[in-house]
């Protein structure tokens, strides 16, 4: 009996190193993890504190780490620069045209492909990943064959459906595998109840699609704030129909470039992604881990 009972004693000690082992095992994996973020934040890291700093410590020889004094004067410069206003309206209207214009086609063409069985819907499936695979450069000479003959070019609307163009497939891929995880059961009780096709699908489906709809919006969002070669190199020409991306090389002139107003500049750009991340990041993983296994 004392030697049964020695043994119950002592069996929690036993199992300490069986549960040290798992944690040894997963060290790796979080020091991983650890340096992945450090690489990742460090330039942003970078950016906030050179904006912050004073010039004469932006142009020292021997930089810090932590600055050792702090200013607002990259701030009011970059608030103060001429069309300030004017290119964030610009980066407003374009980015939300083109989320909201590729949420509307993608919805309904993902809902064609996901509910109904039609002549040549594996075929546009196959189209919708090619376009999502092309890269965007080898479209810069077709866009602009195609606005310069419309007459499109300096315009925004022709920037806001560029980006549609872009995000669009992606859009289309996730909303569709998204979809294919909601029971078409639950639509066809609804339209039993009296409901029409597109009622079901309103008050059944479209609320489940929350997670999808917030993950691609954060995708358009991004895509089309961030852009800057179409802005820039195609299709605006027009200072007054510029967008953000280009304002920030408004600090870079014959004399140089003022890294202080950059940093600061690019801080501020970064705030609306930031924000929109931060209010869709709950529903961000789950939509597109969904959106990606089904289908």
């Amino acid at each position: 009996m004392s030697t049964v009972r020695g043994d119950s004693v002592r069996a929690p000690r036993g199992r300490a190193p069986h549960l040290r082992a798992p944690r040894l095992r997963r060290l790796p994996l979080h020091a991983g993890a650890a340096l992945t973020v450090l690489v990742c934040l460090f330039p942003v890291y970078w950016m906030i504190t050179t904006a912050l700093k004073p010039s004469r410590d932006i142009q020292s020889s021997d930089p810090h780490l932590v600055p050792h004094s702090w200013t607002l004067e990259h701030f009011r410069t970059a608030v103060n620069a001429p069309g300030f206003a004017q290119f964030w309206r610009n980066s407003l209207l374009v980015t939300a045209g083109a989320v909201l214009l590729s949420l509307l086609v993608a919805l309904a063409a993902a809902y064609a492909v996901a509910r109904m069985r039609w002549r040549g819907r594996r075929p546009f499936v196959l189209a919708v990943f090619i376009a999502q695979m092309a890269p965007w450069e080898s479209l810069i000479i077709p866009v602009y064959i195609i606005a310069r003959d419309t007459g499109m070019l300096d315009r925004l609307l022709t920037l806001t459906l560029v980006y549609f163009m872009v995000t669009l497939p992606f859009t289309v891929i996730v909303l569709r595998g998204f979809l294919a995880t909601i029971p078409p059961e639950l639509e066809e009780a609804a339209q039993v109840d009296g409901c029409t096709r597109l009622g079901a699908f309103r008050r059944v489906a479209l609320p489940l699609l929350a997670p999808g709809l917030m993950a691609t919006s954060l995708f358009g969002f991004i895509t089309a704030w961030n852009e800057f070669a179409y802005a820039n190199f195609l299709i605006i020409k027009n200072q007054d129909q510029r967008t953000l991306p280009v304002w920030l090389s408004s600090f870079q002139n014959t004399f140089g470039t003022d890294w202080g107003a950059t940093m600061a500049a690019s801080t501020l750009f970064a705030l609306p992604a930031l924000a929109v991340f931060l209010l869709l990041q709950r529903h961000v993983t789950s939509g597109l881990a969904t959106g990606a296994v089904k289908g």
